[in-house]
């Protein structure tokens, strides 16, 4: 009989990984389910009545949290959402049964890496990553930006909290910068 299956994080391991360096802390979370909604063309009414009261849809460059989804806007008319993965692993399949033909449903979860980073001022860091001003935007601001040539998005949840999405494929580059940044700064 053949071995079960093991489930691996973006880096390869089958635990999560975390670092401390300094004041930083830098988590993989492998603990939360991704997928991808987009509005379809004149079905807004449709669209916003389904997902009234379940899933928040935030204003451009925002997130929102809710239970059990939680959103970021990525694109006009198209969000992220995000539930933990132990209770929604097929979250693209609930996200279209609760949606219908009013939306376009797509499974992001094992297409990106996630990393939460924490810190008392997360700022030293992200200053030399990005070009987003942490101190100036408001808790819950979500972007689309660049790091070391990588698209990612980049969500602050409070004053020392920032989730950052990346590609699955280049989770190990992403974990190498953000070691290498957070080092430089202590």
């Amino acid at each position: 009989m053949a071995d079960t299956l093991h489930a691996l994080t973006p880096l390869g391991r089958p635990d999560p990984v975390s670092r401390d360096i300094g004041p930083y802390r830098i988590v993989e979370r492998f603990d939360v389910a991704l997928a991808s909604v987009a509005c379809r063309r004149g079905r807004h009414k449709d669209f916003a009545k389904a997902a009234k009261g379940m899933v928040p849809l935030p204003d451009p460059a925002h997130s929102a949290q809710g239970a059990p989804y939680s959103s970021f806007w990525v694109a006009p008319d198209m969000w992220f959402v995000e539930a933990p993965f132990a209770t929604h692993e097929d979250i693209a399949s609930e996200l279209k049964q609760l949606f219908g033909d009013s939306a376009s449903v797509t499974e992001q979860t094992d297409g990106w890496v996630r990393f939460d980073l924490q810190a008392h001022d997360l700022a030293p860091l992200l200053e030399r990553l990005c070009n987003v001003d942490f101190p100036q935007v408001a808790d819950g601001f979500a972007s689309r930006t660049l790091i070391e040539h990588i698209g990612c998005y980049l969500i602050r949840r409070g004053p020392g909290e920032g989730t950052l999405y990346g590609p699955r494929s280049s989770a190990k580059s992403l974990l190498h910068v953000l070691e290498t940044a957070a080092a430089s700064v202590i």
